[in-house]
């Protein structure tokens, strides 16, 4: 019973800044950064979050509703792959949508890096278990520098090392794996604004 309450703070933290809310939500700024309307925002990053965001945790609440995965975090490297895969393919689809939907480059390249980053993550969980919680967050407070500027980021980037503790705390990651997924969401965020540059 303590270490379920010790641990609450953890799982909080895990739940509400989970990758697919952390993309989700980081898809309104981007697209009211780009957009002229209201209205044009609101469609480029709900077809984003519905792809991307959605899709794959529709996906993945089944596949645990099923019995086939143990929890919606994916505590087993062998139960990501097939989510992964899904998330690719809605990525895929998001990137095309949002092109054809004649949205400004900052989206679909938005969604081509976030279809790259989940590609490494699929291509590391074959051998090795990496953090999507700490790669999603360094991302998301790099990209808020990076439109905001740096003072927004850096009142966003203490949650990087709290989302990293809360996934060591609940023993779903060591510290080096927590590492290791900051650096590939910081190093591909740093590329894609480069890319757009």
């Amino acid at each position: 019973m303590k270490r379920q309450i010790h641990q609450s703070w953890a799982r909080l933290i895990s739940n509400i800044l989970s990758p697919p809310v952390v993309w989700g939500f980081l898809a309104f700024p981007i697209a009211f950064r780009a957009a002229e309307t209201t209205q044009q925002a609101i469609l480029w990053a709900v077809t984003y979050g519905v792809f991307v965001c959605l899709l794959p945790a529709v996906y993945i609440a089944w596949m645990v509703w099923r019995g086939k995965i143990t929890d919606v975090h994916m505590q087993v490297r062998e139960q990501r792959i097939r989510p992964f895969i899904v998330s690719i393919v809605g990525t895929a689809l998001a990137w095309q949508a949002l092109q054809l939907l004649g949205a400004p480059s900052l989206l679909p390249l938005f969604a081509l890096f976030s279809l790259i980053q989940i590609a490494v993550m699929l291509a590391v969980t074959l051998k090795w278990q990496i953090s999507m919680h700490s790669m999603s967050i360094t991302g998301a407070v790099i990209t808020t520098g990076a439109l905001y500027g740096v003072v927004p980021a850096l009142v966003l980037s203490p949650l990087i090392p709290v989302v990293g503790a809360a996934r060591i705390k609940l023993q779903r990651h060591t510290l080096s794996q927590v590492i290791a997924g900051g650096l590939v969401g910081g190093v591909l965020t740093c590329a894609m604004f480069l890319t757009l540059k």
